[in-house]
């Protein structure tokens, strides 16, 4: 026996057997009748029946009704004929995959319906056949009612795993699509001016290597030292793809306020949010930015930091009392507040800012509990 189909067989289990008992079983009673009509129709509807209920399966929206109703009438007529109710439970399972609600809902109705009509029809003639198989009419009966409703969730809890998968596998591609961004913002950033610079100065020092060689040599110092900025600032950036905590973020910031002189104020008993690596990340580089346009344009002599934590957010604020930012803040392009933003907001984040006594930057994010580092990077 090839070794596929042996391993379909273990997978389904007894299934098969007792499908294929309940499908001698109507030709057993069948046989029961003394008449050669009565057993000719017997076949017949059962043949029939079979040929219906595979195109049942195939079918879609109207044909539905018309096959089922087949199957149905078919069922109810061996049950009051030759007292065979084990259709119903064919029945019963192939209700249970109809997808559309309403139908499904109006099939399992009549079913259920007519099936007990049926049932207690049989009981007020006493036909001692069908008295003999009363624990069996019963289970048939109790299948009707629960098996339906078993596959047909069982099915929708199917799709919607289907559904939560290929919604993983989007997000999984939005973020993958977003990191390239952000390394594509953060390398024009980085490079782009600088590169442009060395570009420039190098084309000037060429002109004047000849005309004037000192400012020439001036020139290529400047290009020199424009590299290994850059050059520094690539290796952070790389540094930073790696995944920055807010522990180690707080205490770069200290040394870069220290060094510009602005004082650094933080409670320090302030508990640090439990959060992903992916969301910590972020965090942290929003964090440095605002700190870096402190040092850059703020003029100030201190800077705040305030870390709270609720039920469903958590909220840091960077606050100075520098010149303030001014209302054309959002036309800058070198404050770094749109990377920042945009940053923010791919987490459903946001980003407040206050020009009030020098400026305030709060940036708010849903809070989420740390599972485990794999998890926020993935």
């Amino acid at each position: 026996m090839p070794k596929k189909l042996i391993n379909i067989q273990r997978g389904s289990g007894i299934s098969p057997y007792i499908w294929s008992i309940i499908s001698i079983l109507p030709f057993y009673f069948i046989f029961q009748s003394s008449s050669t009509i009565e057993i000719a129709v017997g076949i017949f509807l059962t043949i029939t029946f079979f040929i219906s209920l595979r195109f049942a399966f195939i079918s879609k929206d109207w044909p539905v009704y018309l096959w089922t109703s087949i199957l149905i009438a078919i069922s109810i007529t061996m049950t009051i004929q030759f007292n065979f109710i084990y259709f119903a439970f064919y029945i019963a399972y192939y209700n249970g995959n109809i997808k559309n609600r309403v139908a499904f809902l109006t099939l399992y109705i009549i079913h259920l319906v007519l099936t007990t009509a049926s049932i207690n029809y049989n009981f007020v003639l006493q036909d001692e056949l069908f008295l003999s198989q009363f624990p069996f009419i019963l289970i048939i009966w109790i299948s009707v009612i629960l098996l339906p409703f078993n596959i047909y969730n069982r099915n929708k809890q199917v799709q919607l795993e289907d559904q939560l998968e290929d919604a993983n596998k989007r997000i999984s591609d939005l973020v993958k699509q977003e990191e390239r961004q952000r390394i594509a913002r953060d390398l024009h950033d980085t490079l782009g001016q600088k590169l442009s610079l060395i570009g420039l100065k190098s084309d000037l020092a060429r002109k004047l290597v000849y005309k004037n060689p000192e400012q020439a040599r001036s020139e290529l110092q400047d290009v020199q030292q424009t590299a290994r900025t850059a050059l520094s600032e690539v290796r952070t950036m790389v540094s930073q793809m790696r995944g920055i905590r807010l522990k180690d973020e707080i205490v770069r910031i200290k040394q870069l306020l220290k060094a510009a002189e602005i004082e650094f104020r933080m409670t320090d008993d302030t508990t640090l949010p439990q959060t992903s690596l992916f969301l910590e990340n972020i965090l942290s580089m929003c964090l440095k930015e605002a700190v870096t346009n402190v040092v850059k344009h703020s003029k100030a002599s201190t800077c705040e930091l305030i870390i709270e934590e609720s039920d469903k957010e958590m909220t840091i604020v960077v606050k100075d009392d520098g010149v303030g930012i001014g209302s054309d803040y959002t036309q800058s392009k070198g404050s770094g507040l749109i990377g920042m933003r945009e940053r923010l907001e791919f987490v459903n984040g946001s980003l407040d800012i206050v020009s009030v006594d020098g400026t305030t930057l709060i940036m708010r994010v849903p809070k989420v509990i740390k599972q485990t580092d794999r998890e926020g990077m993935e």
